[in-house]
């Protein structure tokens, strides 16, 4: 498996500096792996449990973890992940306090921590504080959903000015000259929606996934992580033979409120194993 990057003097072959995220990559394809990233919203099932969820997604396999703060109008999010921002937002969980405990996970853990958010809750809680409170609580990147490359360059210049990575996310309807711009101007990996629409797990994924993942590393400056839809050990295997990085939310969501932290366990395990055995 190969994702264009090597080391050479702290740089990557992009010329950018490697950064935990991208360390990761590399560490990754030495190995002949693909990176597992999970999501959970921070705050959900319960406040309570954030701190000991991020441990166990560490402790399970995770390679990088994505938090996400919770928002009212998650649009690009199906049901599943929907259902958690409300939970978490009914118990009380704002930017604030991802930020804390995400500062609290870090003191004892170096897992790269990617902040999943939409722009609204970081303008309302101030763009340049918010970067500066990210640094000092760990995280190594961001994700926007609603800030596609060349939307605000002022608000997108700021974030690639700081010391984290901003993630982009490219879809099946994204043109290739576009992918390579946007992953030419990006940091970190490049995120591919398996498909259109919002996010949730799926049976099936697309036959043509495989092929247009192939596609979209061939014109990819960075890595390529694949999420939305992939639910199960055979699917993030199939995904991880090809791409980068493997991204699993909504199904580990769902266990996580449905039947708890253990289950959760041992859904993690299983798709790291599923990962190392299909690679």
């Amino acid at each position: 498996m190969t994702i264009g990057i090597v080391r050479e003097k702290n740089t990557c072959i992009w010329g950018r500096k490697v950064t935990a995220i991208s360390d990761c990559f590399i560490s990754k394809r030495d190995e002949g792996r693909s990176a597992l990233i999970p999501y959970v919203t921070c705050g959900s099932p319960s406040l309570e449990e954030s701190l000991d969820i991020l441990g166990l997604l560490e402790d399970a396999g995770g390679d990088i973890i994505e938090l996400g703060i919770p928002f009212s109008d998650p649009l690009a999010d199906g049901p599943t992940i929907q259902s958690s921002s409300q939970l978490a937002l009914e118990n009380g969980v704002n930017v604030e306090t991802v930020l804390r405990i995400l500062s609290d996970f870090k003191r004892d853990s170096n897992i790269p921590v990617i902040l999943f958010s939409y722009l609204n809750p970081i303008l309302q809680y101030g763009l340049e504080e918010f970067l500066r409170g990210v640094q000092q609580a760990g995280a190594e990147g961001i994700l926007l959903t609603d800030v596609p490359e060349g939307s605000d360059p002022s608000i997108e210049g700021m974030i690639l000015e700081s010391e984290v990575d901003f993630i982009r996310l490219v879809a099946p309807t994204t043109d290739y000259d576009r992918i390579a711009k946007i992953s030419k101007n990006g940091q970190g990996f490049l995120y591919y929606i398996s498909r259109t629409g919002v996010t949730g797990a799926r049976d099936l994924l697309r036959e043509e996934l495989a092929k247009e993942i192939v596609a979209v590393k061939r014109v990819s400056e960075i890595p390529v992580a694949v999420g939305f839809g992939i639910s199960t050990p055979d699917q993030a295997a199939m995904v991880g033979k090809v791409a980068d990085g493997v991204v699993v939310g909504s199904a580990l969501v769902k266990i996580l409120k449905e039947e708890g932290m253990e289950a959760a366990s041992c859904f993690m395990r299983s798709l790291r194993e599923a990962l190392d055995l299909g690679t």
